[in-house]
């Protein structure tokens, strides 16, 4: 009766084993397929604009006359955007998943921090595909509630960095930096890719932060905020090219587990 308790618990045992390496090699392949399209949203958004040209400095009146003449040129270059955030925060869960096997706590206070993230970033993302086309049409015609319409555009400015609307994408990326606080450390491993990308998701998240800081104590100037801001994001860069061979290698692992016997 012993034996065949114990060889009922070796199987229970070894059915939990594969499914975790089942659950570990789908995350990875996810991750990995996340990051490429990403990558993809990318190439795609150097030909879809996404304001007027010099939109810091845009008068209004021409920016009402230009949603009105690339109004679909504009929604397809936000509905890129969003396509893009979903990927990128699809890739750090995967990210924060693996970073979990190492440190639980912190990898799921990652996770969460991802997804504070996303919806930080999806609010002002819809309003740019479903807001601001409509209060350029309203704005443009005069019709009913273009006051309305003429009042809340340069609220919605997407490129003046102290609208209401980039003050949403600017709290993403910070909770983007939270979490790369977090999950850089149970990240790095002995592999050259954990490394890199462990070390670059690290940094981002130190220098976003030291940029805050000194936006706060008034070092930097709003007209420089999107060049110290959105230049640490750069690393990002850097830290998904790594992370494809992390997520490649970490579903092959998983692959190659799942068929021990």
């Amino acid at each position: 009766m012993g034996e065949i308790t114990l060889d009922f618990m070796d199987q229970r045992q070894g059915g939990v084993m594969t499914f975790e390496s089942s659950l570990n090699q789908k995350i990875s392949r996810c991750g990995f397929w996340a990051v490429i399209a990403f990558f993809i949203t990318a190439v795609l958004s150097m030909f879809l604009p996404l304001d007027i040209a010099g939109g810091y400095a845009a008068a209004h009146g021409d920016r009402v006359i230009w949603l009105q003449e690339n109004r679909g040129m504009f929604i397809a270059g936000w509905v890129n955007q969003i396509i893009s955030m979903f990927t990128l925060s699809g890739a750090f869960a995967a990210a924060a998943w693996i970073a979990v096997g190492n440190n639980a706590l912190r990898g799921m206070l990652g996770l969460f921090f991802v997804a504070m993230a996303t919806m930080a970033f999806i609010i002002p993302k819809f309003i740019a595909v479903w807001t601001i086309p409509l209060l350029g049409d309203a704005a443009s015609t005069g019709s009913t509630g273009s006051d309305m319409a003429h009042a809340l555009l340069p609220l919605l400015n997407v490129s003046i960095p102290f609208s209401l609307y980039t003050s949403f994408d600017y709290l993403g990326f910070w909770l983007y930096a939270v979490f790369a606080l977090l999950v850089a450390g149970p990240l790095y491993g002995d592999a050259l890719s954990n490394k890199i990308a462990a070390v670059s998701l690290g940094v981002f998240g130190v220098l976003y932060h030291l940029c805050l800081i000194a936006l706060l104590l008034g070092s930097i100037g709003a007209s420089d905020i999107e060049t110290y801001f959105l230049g640490s994001t750069v690393l990002l860069f850097l830290h998904l090219v790594a992370m494809i061979a992390v997520f490649y290698r970490g579903k092959s692992n998983a692959a190659a587990a799942d068929t021990v016997p």
